[in-house]
């Protein structure tokens, strides 16, 4: 595929057109399902702007922010498609957000309205929220699954509020949106201080995951398994988004077990299972795998610093994947900067994350913001319409992470070929130093993930009294194998240079992820220091 997309003539410049566009396109095919129900494009537009004459009845103005607190649910997709119709800016908030979590962004985004659930997985997010003092700009939460609680309203009666406005109302609305309002508002993860709200635009959402779907292959009549979660820019962008634009049949799925997911494959025939490499690989060492009828997945989407060549080439051959393709985004653009494309050779699909999507530049810079020759290392940064507008009432962290020239400055150190794909190599902040040369944890996690006993690896840097640091590998073995943690520290010292190979491993049982599957490594480190002998 070339760089020159086929844009229609009809194709939308906001995503509150969209789902309109859907509707009129892909009519009675199936558009979301959801346990037993099962919504037509033209049902789901329904819905949503049945939601959206709710909005408008519950005094909600364009611009005011929607929070939403749940799983991946059909309601989620109406509600936040729903907002979107009406003019307001959706704040996702991370499932696994405790209350005072959750009350910062609230507070932080000032949202007016919550919608949530009361009981999933033994969770009352409403119960979890606490004292609604705590949260002074929230005045309405509106429970989208479970029991009601003392201040809410639940589903049903938020819907019934339609009634009282006219049947048109979400439509002018939309109408009256632009191309440059803001679509939401994606906090950070925080992993590393307080959350800051990336503002995303109408526009610039309809165009990235327009190349993002055109560039990764999806097509009208997929059925795309979304298991990556819709507070997420990958679920929220890459899933409701994109199949919206593509005309493939939203499947959310709630919680991430693999029987589940490839049980659902089967039943669904689902041919679109995107996902971190940690989904991939514990299917791929499931010891059920062959009890399901996989045969309908096509299309993959994975990426993250490491993506093992070993695990693509098991994907492809124990998992049967047609397509395979990897990609690098962070938050503060979209959520997409570079991407393979989907009849790139095999080795490009494998070893890096793909080149700058149509209308997008990246570059690889030193400290002084100057760019580095192919090859060579340094950090990763982007320019074009996917950068946000800033965070959001945050001008000093904005002009922190954005330069004076527009180029955001991502914190991942990245190495790019002359032909502008790029390979990240790890953060910035993960970097240690052994003995004066730097060690990239993600290099060494890709060596390491070669052995055949490891399933998943994370490595930090420990501090060492002679080499200033060294490496601590934390590792997850492959089911029915055994393996010593000094076994593998001379399998490392075999495989790779001295500076690279950790001195010190963990057998564990899990490693510590956020719920984007991402490794939590400041929780390693802790975990580490508690437990190393001081010197």
């Amino acid at each position: 595929m070339t760089d020159e997309l086929d844009i229609p003539d009809d194709l939308p410049r906001t995503v509150a057109g969209a789902l309109e566009r859907a509707a009129h396109r892909f009519g009675d095919e199936e558009a979301l399902v959801d346990g037993g129900l099962r919504l037509s494009w033209v049902d789901l537009l329904a819905a949503v702007d049945e939601a959206a004459r709710a909005l408008v009845a519950s005094t909600i103005q364009p611009g005011d922010r929607i929070a939403i607190w749940a799983p991946n649910l059909a309601e989620w997709a109406i509600a936040a498609s729903a907002a979107h119709r009406a003019g307001a800016v959706v704040v996702p908030l991370n499932t696994r957000f405790k209350g005072a979590e959750a009350a910062y962004i609230l507070n932080t985004a000032r949202a007016r309205m919550l919608f949530t659930v009361s009981d999933f997985l033994d969770t009352d997010y409403v119960a979890l929220l606490g004292d609604r003092g705590a949260v002074p700009d929230l005045e309405e939460v509106v429970v989208l699954r479970g029991p009601e609680r003392p201040d809410t309203v639940s589903w049903e009666t938020f819907l019934a509020r339609a009634d009282s406005v006219p049947d048109t109302a979400a439509a002018e609305r939309a109408a009256a949106i632009g191309p440059d309002d803001l679509c939401d508002i994606l906090f950070t993860s925080g992993t590393t201080g307080a959350p800051k709200g990336a503002m995303l635009r109408h526009e610039a959402s309809i165009r990235a995951y327009w190349s993002w779907g055109s560039v990764v292959g999806l097509r009208r009549g997929d059925r795309y398994l979304v298991v990556n979660p819709f507070f997420h820019s990958f679920g929220l962008k890459a899933g409701i988004l994109a199949s919206i634009l593509k005309g493939s049949t939203i499947i959310p799925h709630a919680v991430f077990d693999v029987p589940s997911v490839m049980q659902r494959v089967a039943e669904e025939r689902v041919s679109m299972l995107p996902g971190p490499p940690a989904i991939y690989q514990t299917m791929l060492d499931h010891p059920e795998l062959n009890n399901y009828d996989l045969s309908s997945l096509r299309l993959s989407v994975t990426g993250a610093a490491a993506v093992p060549v070993e695990m693509i080439r098991r994907m492809r051959e124990e998992m049967t994947f047609e397509t395979i393709v990897t990609g690098y985004g962070l938050t503060e653009v979209h959520g997409i900067a570079t991407m393979c494309r989907h009849d790139d050779d095999p080795e490009i699909i494998s070893l890096t994350a793909g080149r700058a999507i149509p209308d997008v530049e990246v570059r690889v810079v030193d400290e002084n913001g100057t760019a580095v020759a192919a090859g060579e290392a340094g950090e990763v940064v982007v320019r074009g319409y996917v950068v946000m507008t800033g965070y959001f009432e945050n001008p000093e962290a904005t002009a922190e992470t954005v330069d004076a020239d527009g180029w955001l400055h991502t914190g991942d150190i990245g190495i790019m070929d002359a032909a502008g794909n790029l390979r990240i190599t790890d953060r910035i902040k993960d970097m240690f130093i052994v003995g004066g040369f730097n060690a990239y944890p993600a290099e060494i996690e890709g060596a390491i993930l070669r052995h055949p006993a490891v399933n998943q690896v994370a490595v930090v840097g420990v501090p060492d009294h002679r080499m200033g640091e060294v490496g601590m590998a934390f590792v997850v073995l492959r089911p029915g194998t055994t393996l010593e943690p000094d076994e593998l520290v001379a399998w490392c010292r075999e495989e790779m240079a001295n500076y690279k190979a950790p001195r010190h491993v963990r057998i564990v049982e899990a490693l510590p992820m956020n719920a984007s599957n991402k490794v939590l490594k400041y929780q390693l480190r802790a975990d580490a220091a508690a437990s190393l002998p001081t010197e």
